[in-house]
């Protein structure tokens, strides 16, 4: 169990844009500086009153040895301290369960947990290996390597689906029905009411994309970009990506480039920074599992029971549920593994169809659970997400 809160708005989000896209240019540690520092402001939110920092990001970017004092000091608060951490896909929950820890240890007070990814242009690297032929060193594509194979499972990401679509029998009509719930959910979410929609309680919008020296804007974007429309129709006409296989590129998400930052601190700080002093916002428990090799979207089950079991609740008790799911398999096998209805998660939207750029992937998904849980007056919000190398980890959160 934990003791950490979240301010009510204490939390943003950048569009995401599909990879190659309009945020394709930025670096992506300059960039949620630049959002952060902006985001806190619109707040009243002074950075004076941050006493540690948590940086999460998976795609290295030019100097990010300096990690989160880089971006500190980049956003006026040259004063906060802190790590950098990684965890493939699940490394916005591993932020904010270090943030949570310190507030929980009283180490610290009021942390500014920040993500970050840029999977457009990612870096070409050189390994020297004087063992190499004539001296010759090893290369890697840090994004396509990786994406394309797990050195442990010697299998690329896709292959995990597959595996657990063979072993719980899903076959890719049952992907495409979620695919279109999905993407029927994410439609609500930009739909405007009253002259604002959903994503913009919590999403700077619009949002002014500044050139690579964020000194002039190149574009504005109104919300994500390259999101892919889905019809029964289109996505009937699209074959597996395997042989004899079930996944379509239709059943899968896309690469993308983003950020995503929050305010985790005391109940008492959350109070006086929250945009609604009667919105309570606490961070109960988390957890993390690793299932058998190249079973990939199936971690999210022991890692949520976990998590839930550290709350001291069942799933019964939870009111909304949101997942990063980059397969539409990972939702169908947790359904049935926790008996619930896979039609009724992930509403507002889900990384499947909004992108996935790593990093600040999690921290949108959650930021998105809690607005959805005002909406509907309070209650338990479990997020879960898988994470490369068959792990996962999920948060279970309360609003009252």
């Amino acid at each position: 169990m934990t003791d950490s809160y979240i301010p009510y708005g204490g939390y943003w989000c950048s569009p995401f844009a599909r990879w190659q896209g309009s945020l394709a240019h930025l670096h992506s540690l300059e960039l949620i500086a630049h959002l952060s520092k902006q985001a806190l402001s619109d707040r009243n939110i002074p950075v004076e009153v941050f006493d540690y920092g948590v940086l999460g990001m998976s795609v290295p970017q030019q100097a990010c040895f300096y990690g989160l004092p880089w971006v500190t000091g980049m956003l006026g608060a040259p004063h906060v301290g802190g790590p950098t951490i990684s965890q493939a896909c699940a490394t916005s929950a591993r932020v904010m369960a270090n943030a949570s820890q310190e507030i929980a240890g009283t180490t610290a007070e009021c942390v500014l947990a920040l993500t970050t990814d840029r999977v457009s242009n990612g870096p070409h690297i050189y390994y020297p290996n004087p063992l190499g032929p004539g001296g010759t060193g090893d290369t890697e594509d840090w994004v396509m390597s990786n994406f394309n194979r797990d050195p442990y499972a010697k299998c690329d990401m896709t292959w995990t689906a597959e595996n657990c679509a063979k072993k719980w029998g899903v076959s890719t009509a049952e992907q495409h029905d979620v695919v279109l719930r999905r993407y029927q959910q994410y439609e609500q979410a930009t739909c405007k009411s009253n002259g604002s929609s959903f994503q913009q309680t919590y999403m700077t919008l619009p949002f002014a994309v500044p050139d690579q020296r964020f000194r002039k804007t190149l574009t504005t974007l109104e919300g994500d970009e390259g999101i892919m429309p889905s019809t029964a129709e289109g996505l009937a006409k699209l074959k597996p990506l395997k042989e004899n296989g079930t996944v379509t590129f239709g059943g899968q998400t896309h690469p993308a480039d983003g950020c995503a930052g929050m305010v985790i601190t005391t109940r008492e700080k959350a109070a006086e920074l929250s945009g609604d002093a009667g919105v309570t916002i606490r961070l109960l428990a988390f957890g993390q599992a690793r299932v058998e090799m190249a079973y990939m979207p199936s971690a999210p089950v022991p890692a949520a029971q976990r998590a839930l079991e550290q709350a001291d609740i069942s799933i019964t008790d939870v009111t909304a549920i949101k997942s990063h799911n980059p397969f539409a398999v990972n939702d169908i096998i947790f359904a049935r593994e926790m008996n619930i209805d896979v039609m009724q998660m992930n509403n507002y939207g889900s990384s499947l169809i909004w992108g996935h750029p790593q990093g600040p992937t999690g921290m949108r998904a959650i930021i998105e659970l809690i607005e959805e849980l005002v909406i509907r007056g309070g209650g338990y919000g479990l997020f879960h997400g898988c994470a490369a190398g068959d792990t996962a980890m999920a948060v279970v959160i309360k609003v009252d």
